[in-house]
């Protein structure tokens, strides 16, 4: 019997739970945002895992809340690899002095995803503002058409 941690989802399977189609997975994986379609034989089907499905899960909420472009999600990509390999040296650590250096790599890791979603709140400020001073135009020339 298998536990919920050996379930293994194909394509299909895992793009519906996703929430992506088959093609989103297959591009991922093309451009290493997803494990690597060379990871498998060719003509054989891979079989995807819960952290699989958890991940692609991720980079959709990430694409969608921060309308980032493929470069950056895979900067934000790249943070989540270091996040989970951060969280598994801290698992096996016990020693204060490693256990620094990795909060440390952790806090520097965080500030790289902040940059982003910062910049990317900048980008909506100004343009917020530049909607709101056309909009305020348009009300202007309104006003002055109805004289």
């Amino acid at each position: 019997m298998t536990s919920p941690a050996d379930q293994r989802y194909r394509i299909g399977e895992a793009a519906e739970a996703a929430g992506v189609t088959p093609r989103t997975i297959r591009y991922y994986e093309e451009i290493g945002l997803l494990g690597a379609a060379g990871d498998r034989l060719k003509g054989s089907h891979r079989l995807y895992s819960d952290a699989d499905v958890e991940r692609l899960r991720e980079l959709v909420r990430l694409r969608d809340l921060l309308g980032v472009s493929l470069e950056e999600l895979t900067r934000l990509a790249d943070t989540m690899e270091v996040r989970a390999s951060l969280r598994d040296q801290w698992a096996t650590s016990t020693d204060d002095a490693d256990r620094m250096r990795i909060l440390e790599a952790a806090v520097d890791n965080i500030e790289r995803q902040l940059e982003l979603v910062h910049a990317r709140q900048r980008s909506l400020a100004e343009f917020a503002t530049e909607r709101a001073a056309k909009l305020a135009d348009l009300h202007r020339q309104l006003a002055e058409l109805r004289g």
